[in-house]
């Protein structure tokens, strides 16, 4: 009996094939090579259907895609319930006045006295002990000091040579002096102007007239002033105890001829709690991260689950959690028995971050919280294993095998997921790394990246000063005048290091 028959339920003696004609058991067996060939296509059509749809329904909770691309149509935050109450401060809320400066700040202070009683006319006198203080604070019409140099040139009686007079040495030929140069490079690096939007702001606030080309020769100065400080900051974050990464594309350019291969480029970053570390190459592969982090990493890396990370020992990883929900709403968006898989994982992850907010709010004690996990954890990998164990066979381009295989890859580095319960000061997401990296892509944005390698290194060495100055409150105009001032004068450069003299910083670093 032909096989195309008894698949599709057509029961026929054997004696009855035999019998029938040739030109019909051939029409029979086209028939089923076209039915086995519709279902083929049907069942691609299918799988290529679920495929859009998932890039359809893609949003920030099941994918990397920040919430500012979120489709109309998705689901929005809930909104919390009303209060009833106004808005503002609230009965019994610490007040918060405004800034007062010290009165020796004060470039004059005058004394208001009232002259008669309000309710009753009589005449008043005396000192208030304690007067309300009231500051008008204004700023100066902002002129530049200029200091012309002449340099003449004289005829030498004896020999008739002509000889110009020279600058001093502490004079730079730019023209411009250390504070220019480090309010040119904080517009551009701080608040992330484009060079023009730098020049009509020189000329508009500060009076100063300058070329597009000075901006970016300025701009130059203050990065090659910082170069010895930024590594410094990067050997701190390669020996430091924890470390949250992250990556993401840097468009540069050609200008100069340094960038052959037609191919993005990618800034990393490295984040410690006071010092930060960018840098921006042309590769996103484990050599990159290795230079990143440094050949002989030995700290606690956080950082998300991309394989350029996966030369790090897992007993030294903390896989970040965050993006572990969205991969397990992912799957439970699938249809079928992925649906399934992901409402559990979504369930022991909710579990797991109900206790861990516990922990951080004082409630659970954190010995306790450990406790508690060991079963958290005992559930996820076993639905984990058995949704791995899952035969794919002809399944191959199915939901269900997607998510077989995330199942599969997730399992291999499981041990690199519970660091944050063991260890004091681990964070379960590399939330840090994508903090600090939100300004860089939001200057990538305004000025398309850069066009040369040496506008990449302005890039990654402002946005180290920046981030590290910033968490630990230290003033970024004024770390960079005296970068510069040092940098003309062949003095060492000041530390980026916490808690460090400038002089012990070099000191140790060299």
């Amino acid at each position: 009996m032909d096989e195309n028959c008894l698949a599709y339920g057509i029961e026929i003696s054997e004696s009855d094939w035999k019998k029938t004609p040739a030109k019909v058991k051939q029409l029979v067996e086209k028939m089923g090579q076209h039915i086995k060939e519709s279902e083929k296509r049907l069942a691609d059509l299918e799988t290529k259907q679920q495929e859009l749809l998932e890039k359809i329904n893609r949003t920030s909770k099941n994918s990397s895609v920040p919430p500012s691309l979120d489709p109309l149509n998705a689901e929005k935050a809930r909104e919390k319930n009303k209060s009833g109450k106004k808005r503002g401060g609230q009965p019994g809320h610490k007040g918060h006045s405004r800034f007062l400066y010290d009165v020796s700040e004060c470039s004059s202070v005058l004394e208001h006295h009232p002259k008669t009683c309000s309710c009753c006319g009589e005449i008043l006198l005396g000192e208030d002990a304690n007067p309300y203080r009231h500051q008008i604070v204004e700023i100066p019409p902002i002129n530049p000091i200029i200091v012309e140099h002449r340099l003449h040139q004289l005829v030498c009686q004896q020999c008739g040579t002509l000889t110009r007079a020279k600058l001093p040495q502490e004079l730079h030929p730019s023209g411009y002096g250390v504070r220019v140069v480090a309010l040119v490079t904080v517009l551009s690096g701080l608040y992330r102007h484009s060079q023009r939007m730098v020049q009509s702001a020189m000329q508009d606030i500060f009076g100063i007239s300058m070329s597009l080309g000075t901006v970016n020769n300025l701009r130059l100065e203050a990065s090659l002033a910082v170069e010895s400080a930024v590594e410094e900051a990067k050997i701190y974050v390669q020996n430091s105890l924890i470390v949250g990464a992250d990556e993401t594309s840097f468009a540069q350019g050609n200008v100069d001829g340094k960038k052959k291969k037609k191919s993005l480029a990618w800034l990393w970053v490295a984040v410690t709690p006071l010092v930060t570390y960018f840098q921006i190459t042309l590769s996103r592969c484990s050599d990159a991260a290795r230079n990143l982090l440094g050949e002989n990493f030995s700290g606690i890396l956080n950082s998300d689950r991309y394989a350029a990370y996966n030369w790090v020992g897992l007993e030294q990883r903390q896989l970040c959690w965050a993006h572990l929900k969205r991969e397990f709403i992912k799957i439970s968006e699938r249809p079928g028995a992925s649906r399934e898989i992901g409402n559990a994982l979504v369930k022991q992850q909710e579990k797991l971050f109900e206790l861990w907010h516990r922990v951080r709010d004082g409630t659970l004690k954190h010995c306790e919280f450990q406790l508690l996990v060991l079963e958290i954890r005992h559930s996820l990998k076993s639905c984990l294993q058995e949704a791995a164990d899952c035969e794919i066979g002809s399944l191959e381009k199915t939901p269900l095998a997607k998510t077989v295989r995330t199942c599969r890859q997730i399992l291999k580095v499981e041990p690199a997921l519970w660091l944050f319960v063991t260890v004091d000061g681990v964070e379960p997401t590399n939330n840090a790394a994508e903090r600090a990296i939100r300004p860089a892509v939001i200057w990538r944005r305004t000025s398309f990246g850069s066009q040369t390698q040496g506008g990449s290194h302005f890039v990654q060495r402002m946005l180290t000063v920046v981030t590290t100055l910033k968490s630990q409150r230290r003033n970024v105009l004024e770390f960079l005048t005296q970068a510069i001032s040092a940098k003309r004068q062949d003095q060492p450069t000041p530390s980026l290091l916490p808690q460090v003299s400038a002089a012990g910083a070099v000191k140790n670093a060299a």
